[in-house]
This record gives C-alpha cells, structure tokens and sequence, in this order.
C-alpha cells in the first residue's frame, strides 16, 4: 500500500518531517512517501498562500494516481484543495485538520487548537464548524511563530507547551489539536507534558487513510466527488485539463 503524503508548501525540510511522523505509525506493508510540489509558496498562511498551493498540490495527486498511490494525506491545517483532490483521486484524500478534529471528538467533550499566527484561526474555525459542528472545539490560540520558524528553535516547545496548557485551562478542553503540519514533532513530549491526548494530524490522517485503504473503501464517485467534467484550460492551467 502506497499512501502519499503531500506537503503543500515548497519546503523540503517541512517535508521531510511531515513524511518521518506519518513514517512512525505506518503498518506493515505500508510504504509512506512525502513529497514536496514543484510550484507553490514556501508556507501556508493566508487564503491567498492557499489558493496558490492547491495546483501544485493537485499535481502531485495527478503523479499519485499514475504511480498507484492507495491515497493521500494533505499535510496542512487548512486542508487546502481537499475536496478537488478527491474527485481526481480514486482512492481516499484526508486532510490533517479533518483528521485531527475527528481524532479529538473521539477523546474528550471538548478540544482546543493551538495554531501558529492569529490570522489562520478564522479558517480552522470554519473547519471545525464543519467537520465536528458547534461546541467540540472549544477555543483556538495562536502562538504568533510563523511555520517556517517552527523548524531548529529550541524555544518553540516551551512557548506551544505553555500555550496548551493555558488553552486546556480556559477552554475547559480535554484534547489538544495541533494546528500545523510542522508542530509534528513536538506531539509526544506536549503529550507528556500536559497529561491529556495531544494530537497530530498527520499522524492521524495517514492511519485513516490506512484503514480506509484497508477497509477497500474509496471517495464515492457519486455526484460531487465524480470526476470533473472534461474542458479547456488555458494559460499555465493547461496541464491541468482532465481527460473526457
């Protein structure tokens, strides 16, 4: 089984972490490969970063489905392009924030997220508006460190760790929600730290593509998911036609 597990911004580095945590909870005979698009911006941190990710992202899952990838994972807490990979893709394409909201629904009354920049916890709440509806997230709190300074800064635990703590406190949460695919690495000691589940989507979301896959289940290609309508597209899209 072959699962793809796609960093939508350009940095290799962020990469390379996001493909190591989906790595470590793999199963047998599940080969895991992260990969880095060849056009986007360097992070995600904006609608506008997000727009602008998607093609490259939808590329990379164009090259999956030649190469028989089971499905995917979109490494990203906006889970960016997630509905147009999966009327492209014949099997399952989970986002990391729909991952890991539906994780924390499962383990508490209540989570809360603790995110990277302020400006991006209007679109997690959209996002948990959708995925667990009204009153499972609790609250969303932004540690103001830029993704990209995530990487190599040994104050960066204690800031998200004091964060968490003073989220679980306010918010009366059970369950930490890590708001960023490059927060990764930081699950398990938070976890230690705190005393409650704390969660990476990434890690959640490559298992539940496993269990999808396993299960022999896909995206239903009725409707909305099927594929898209052959036409033309122009300009630098023009690689992006579907066939008819």
């Amino acid at each position: 089984m072959l699962i793809r597990v796609i960093n939508p911004n350009t940095t290799a580095s962020m990469t390379s972490l996001i493909e190591a945590s989906a790595r470590a909870v793999a199963g047998p005979g599940v080969v895991v490969e992260g990969v880095t698009p060849a056009m986007g911006p360097a992070s995600i941190e904006s609608h506008y970063d997000e727009a602008l990710a998607v093609p490259g992202l939808l590329a990379e899952v164009a090259a999956g489905e030649r190469d028989g990838a089971a499905g995917y994972v979109i490494a990203c807490f906006g889970d960016p392009g997630l509905d147009a990979a999966r009327e492209i893709a014949a099997g399952p394409v989970v986002g990391i924030a729909e991952a890991a909201m539906h994780a924390a629904a499962l383990l508490g009354r209540g989570f809360s997220v603790v995110t990277t920049l302020s400006r991006t916890r209007g679109r997690a709440s959209d996002l948990a508006h959708r995925y667990v509806g009204a009153g499972a997230c609790k609250g969303i709190h932004a540690c103001e460190i830029p993704v990209l300074e995530l990487e190599g800064d040994p104050t960066v635990l204690p800031r998200v760790a004091s964060l968490a703590a003073h989220a679980l406190e306010t918010d009366g949460s059970d369950v930490i929600v890590l708001g960023c695919a490059g927060m990764a690495d930081l699950c398990s000691e938070l976890s230690a730290r705190l005393g409650v589940p704390v969660i990476d989507g990434v890690a959640a979301a490559t298992l539940m593509v496993q269990a999808l896959v396993t299960l022999g289940l896909g995206t239903s290609k009725r409707e909305e998911y099927a594929k898209p309508p052959a036409k033309r597209y122009s300009g630098i899209l023009h690689g992006f036609m579907q066939p008819g």
